[in-house]
């Protein structure tokens, strides 16, 4: 997430080639990719973990907003 959030910063600045743009922004879309990966793992893990438990309800993890 910092190597991602390093990447917005420094093509906000407008610095880079167009060249360098397009390779940070690859990486910038396999980083999101990454991160998404991450926190759906998470996600299966704690709807594992509440379900071995007698009293818990689960939640849909969706944004409510």
């Amino acid at each position: 997430m910092a190597e991602l959030e390093s990447l917005v910063e420094t093509m906000e600045q407008g610095d880079l080639s167009l060249e360098e743009s397009l390779k940070s922004f690859e990486r910038g879309v396999h980083l999101t990719r990454t991160c998404q990966q991450v926190l759906k793992e998470a996600e299966q893990k704690i709807q594992i973990l509440s379900s071995n438990t007698t009293d818990a309800e689960l939640e849909s993890f969706e944004n409510k907003e």
